[in-house]
């Protein structure tokens, strides 16, 4: 099970009712941030979350409005006593950002481990999640991810047995241990069947429509992505300040037949998103606007 909170959906700017981009996600005791612009630390209060247990915090960028909550948000994390490290992705210049931002958080009783990106695609293990990072096309370097929770094939009982297996080695094997007894050995392979669907997440701002997004995307059970305009005239716009329009938005997660589509990243200029969305759905049925504090979970099979 992952659970997944949209917590901040404006892009550029902070409104009254739009925080500025962020996205958490918990797994299994652990949590992971895309982005953390301003107001995440409230949008993360008001829907009940601690910032503690953030693991891994991944950049798409690094322009203010995705990154400028930080800061506090670390030292928050340092007052609530955390001392396990925290790992950062992002693009290249990840630590030299960072560290600059750290100047009014200077002191804190956790490491921080940095992975700088600079390939087309790059594939990650983090706490039990698969992190693919795949770059996209805007006005600086900028990162899409899809995050995946692999899982593993059903346990073959008969063929536990026939191997001669005793029971209290089977769960060993189910959770991915290699076992050696009286002298040979077992590997989860002999007793797994093939793996089973697990569960896919990706999430892409800052963009214009590019192919890595549909292939990274392929059968997500949800897709998170930019819809800064939505008024048909700003189409030239978008294309100068490199962003997505809903509908385009809305042809990506039609082609990669993704389960669950919601849109984020706003303008501040849009207002009454929802009378666009009949048109939207016409391209893709399943599409929804991303609201602040929006949460899904998000089951195997």
């Amino acid at each position: 099970m992952l659970d997944v909170c949209l917590l901040g959906t404006a892009g550029m700017m902070p409104l009254p009712y739009r925080w500025l981009t962020s996205l958490m996600t918990r797994y299994n005791g652990s949590s992971l941030l895309i982005d953390c612009g301003e107001g995440t630390q409230i949008a993360m209060r008001e829907k009940g979350w601690s910032a503690k247990p953030i693991d891994t915090i991944c950049f798409t960028h690094y322009h203010a409005d995705h990154i400028s909550g930080l800061p506090g948000l670390l030292l928050t994390m340092g007052n609530a006593e955390r001392t396990e490290p925290v790992t950062m992705i992002g693009p290249r210049g990840l630590e030299r950002v960072v560290n600059a931002l750290r100047t009014i958080a200077p002191e804190l009783p956790f490491e921080i481990r940095y992975i700088e990106l600079s390939q087309p695609v790059e594939h990650l293990e983090e706490q039990g999640y698969h992190i693919t990072a795949f770059k996209v096309n805007h006005n600086i370097t900028c990162y899409g991810y899809t995050i995946e929770i692999p899982r593993a094939g059903q346990f073959q009982v008969e063929q536990a047995q026939r191997l001669g297996l005793p029971k209290k080695c089977w769960s060993r094997l189910q959770k991915g241990e290699t076992l050696e007894l009286e002298g040979r050995l077992y590997t989860p392979d002999m007793v797994l069947g093939a793996p089973r669907k697990g569960i896919k997440l990706t999430y892409c701002t800052d963009t214009r429509p590019v192919s890595a997004i549909t292939e990274n995307a392929e059968n997500a059970d949800l897709l998170i992505i930019e819809g800064m305009y939505a008024e048909k005239e700003k189409a030239a716009k978008a294309k100068q300040y490199k962003h997505m329009t809903f509908y385009e938005a809305a042809k990506i997660a039609n082609d990669a037949k993704v389960a669950d589509m919601w849109l984020t990243h706003f303008s501040p200029s849009l207002v009454r998103a929802e009378d666009y969305m009949d048109a939207v759905r016409s391209i893709y049925a399943n599409a929804k606007l991303g609201k602040d504090g929006k949460t899904v979970e998000l089951d195997f099979e």
